[in-house]
């Protein structure tokens, strides 16, 4: 099966030159479900690129009765984080002009949905895929508004029109896959919203975080956020519904790497999820998710270790590491400028957990980030 390949055009830099982005379409010989998936929307974490093209690889392979619904593809899809350079790394966190996460930068419809409730009442008795469709109207309809803005004379910020350009390719996903990795070393996991455990075992991950506290301004969370809202104000209302819409995180490993190792289950994972929401109708495909075993925790049970003291990193427990309260995760040396010897700092758990996240660099300055744990 091909793809429809379309080339979107993205910013004109100072030079004349022209950024763009790449969509690859595979489109079923049924309706059904659309899935959007992306990466590199943070310049270092590059693995899901990897993926991505295994992805299309795969699917140029099988025949178009073997897809129900639409597949859109959209690697690299933030070049100007991508390109960035400082000496040999690829920073690219954020948008060094404005200052903004570019993960931080989306448009939340929950915000202005300042009618929910009538809506909800409005639709209380109504079958769920006509409310899915008359609330992604209602959406659609806010998000052409920021067009509006894009075409004035005055315009928008860059990160506006870049959240536009990718919102506007998601909006009306039913399933939303944004892959990403460390900025540093860390273990594979993902990201999800509440009661969405069952499909979250699709992707094989050894762990998955609830997102319990967010703002909305990240892109599955922006995605995700209105849909939930509306899932509570019905079950405020005495009916119990979930629409199937998923967004989901994919976190492949360490920063500025194509691990293999992280890709493959980066690979067989989305393979599995897309087999057993019905979008690939292929049985081969399918892994006995009912027996694996997938930890579950909430964001708010992470914790970052900071430096206490500038210096060196030694003695770091390794990624992967099961800790228990009271032991030690590393050394901090020290070499002060007081006229005394360089010293040596110990550095312990305050709780149990698993180290799933490491500082790349073990040189670091009072205050910035060594190591995280999640309990």
């Amino acid at each position: 099966m091909l793809p429809v390949i379309e080339t979107i055009a993205l910013r004109q830099m100072a030079s004349g030159d022209r950024l763009h982005l790449q969509l690859y379409k595979f489109i079923g010989a049924r309706p059904g479900k659309k899935v959007y998936i992306q990466s590199n929307l943070h310049g270092a974490e590059i693995a899901g690129n990897a993926v991505i093209h295994q992805l299309i690889e795969f699917f140029l392979t099988i025949n178009d009765t073997e897809l129900t619904g639409e597949i859109w593809l959209v690697p690299v899809c933030n070049p100007m984080g991508t390109n960035e350079r400082a000496h040999h790394f690829s920073p690219g966190r954020y948008c060094v002009y404005e200052a903004k996460d570019w993960n931080r930068i989306f448009w939340d419809y929950e915000k202005e949905a300042d009618d929910l409730v009538a809506f909800t009442k409005s639709q209380v008795h109504i079958d769920l895929e006509v409310v899915r469709q008359n609330y992604l109207t209602r959406i659609k309809q806010q998000f052409a508004k920021i067009l509006e803005k894009i075409n004035s004379t005055s315009s928008v910020p860059y990160t506006n029109l870049f959240s536009y350009k990718l919102q506007n390719l998601s909006l009306d996903a039913d399933y939303l896959i944004d892959l990403h990795s460390s900025t540093d070393q860390a273990l594979e996991y993902l990201y999800y919203f509440r009661s969405r455990e069952d499909s979250a075992k699709y992707f094989g991950f050894d762990f998955g975080i609830l997102l319990d506290k967010y703002d909305g301004d990240a892109f599955d969370e922006a995605f995700i956020k209105p849909w939930l809202a509306l899932e509570a104000c019905f079950k405020e209302l005495g009916r119990e519904i979930k629409f199937d819409v998923e967004a989901w995180t994919l976190e492949l490993g360490t920063g500025m790497q194509m691990n293999p190792d992280s890709v493959a289950k980066g690979v067989r994972g989305m393979k599995n999820y897309l087999a057993q929401k019905g979008v690939l109708q292929i049985p081969d495909l399918l892994d006995d998710t009912k027996t694996h075993e997938m930890t579950f925790t909430s964001s708010s049970n992470r914790k970052k270790y900071y430096a206490i003291a500038g210096g060196m990193i030694q003695s770091r427990i390794k990624l992967g590491s099961s800790v228990k309260a009271g032991e030690k995760l590393y050394q901090i040396l020290s070499f002060n400028k007081e006229g005394k010897l360089p010293s040596v700092i110990d550095v312990f758990a305050g709780q149990d957990g698993l180290v799933y996240d490491v500082a790349t660099n073990q040189a670091v300055n009072e205050g910035e980030f060594v190591l995280g744990i999640v309990s």
